[in-house]
């Protein structure tokens, strides 16, 4: 996935959000959207964004009629966003109001970065701008969508797609692993790390992991993932391999890929080189300035696999990544 943003970190000032809400629109993802990019952040000693809502009139009836939104502000905040998150509404057959789709199609055109949760790709798609593009939307409408946008690059089991200046997710939940991602690929992993933290939610779900994971009630006796992954976790350095993995739960490997598949929907190894991935780049944002170190240190071996999986994972080589979210440091002026 590429890690291209509008938005320098360190730039002059905050990064902003803006989400257009719309008739019928959904809470959830609207929710995620402002607990990820609308909360203060205190413990980081700085706000990452100038977070804002926004809807084309005074008062909006949100989905089925839960409760009405005012107070926000109009549509014409939408021109200032620097990501502009769209509408997302379970009527998807419904047109989408031209005024929202004139904003998008103008926020697209000078350069805004455009964020779809959910049914936001159909928005995204009547909006004219995803031709030829790759997105994903929720599994239950990938027919609806298919049949209507046939020019889209659709992917359908998939939880995210970051397909540069327009990014979608999948369904609900996937709205919370987008914004965790978009945070990352501002701010760095340290930083992300630090929202999922306050969220209490995992912040490495690769978007390639399956919309559906599967959840069945356990049995005993617990069969929960989650004393493994703690004990991985401090040991990312070692040469871990599925199988010690698969030792330290007392299951064969075969049973560990599958439970890994029903809780996580990935791969025990896919998910120890994500982990191992997001320790180098923590590393990295920390000041470690050797490569070799960096690999050493978080189980990826040589500087050289380092680099081919940050390219490949991220978009960026570690020099590029150091340069970006590493520390800023200081200049000495010389005294005279």
């Amino acid at each position: 996935m590429t890690q291209g943003s509008s938005h320098d970190a360190r730039g002059a000032g905050p990064h902003r959000v803006v989400v257009i809400v719309d008739e019928n629109s959904n809470p959830f993802e609207l929710g995620c959207a402002t607990e990820v990019f609308g909360l203060r952040r205190p413990e980081l000693g700085r706000d990452l964004y100038d977070f804002r809502l926004c809807s084309p009139e005074p008062r909006t009836l949100m989905r089925d009629g839960f409760f009405t939104l005012a107070g926000v502000a109009g549509l014409e905040a939408a021109e200032s966003a620097d990501t502009l998150i769209v509408p997302n509404r379970p009527d998807v057959e419904v047109p989408r109001r031209p005024a929202v789709l004139a904003a998008i199609r103008r926020a697209h055109a000078r350069g805004a970065r455009l964020v779809g949760f959910c049914s936001g790709a159909f928005t995204l798609a009547e909006a004219g701008i995803l031709d030829g593009r790759r997105a994903t939307a929720h599994w239950q409408w990938a027919a609806s969508f298919r049949a209507r946008f046939p020019a889209v690059r659709l992917e359908t089991d998939v939880l995210f797609v970051d397909d540069g200046d327009i990014l979608t997710s999948a369904g609900s939940a996937a709205a919370l692993d987008l914004g965790l991602y978009i945070v990352g690929r501002d701010h760095g992993a340290e930083v992300a790390n630090s929202v999922s933290r306050r969220l209490v939610f995992a912040a490495h779900r690769d978007g390639g992991q399956r919309q559906f994971v599967e959840r069945p009630v356990p049995d005993a006796p617990d069969e929960s993932l989650a004393p493994v992954l703690a004990w991985a976790q401090e040991r990312l350095d070692a040469p871990l391999t599925v199988a010690d993995l698969a030792a330290r739960a007392s299951v064969s490997a075969a049973t560990l890929h599958r439970r890994f598949r029903a809780q996580l929907g990935t791969t025990p190894l896919a998910w120890l080189t994500g982990e191992r991935l997001a320790l180098a780049c923590r590393l990295i944002e920390r000041g470690e300035s050797r490569f070799e170190t960096v690999a050493r240190h978080s189980g990826l071996g040589t500087a050289a696999n380092l680099r081919a999986l940050m390219r490949r994972k991220i978009g960026l080589t570690p020099l590029e990544y150091r340069r970006r979210f590493g520390p800023v440091t200081a200049v000495r002026v010389p005294q005279g």
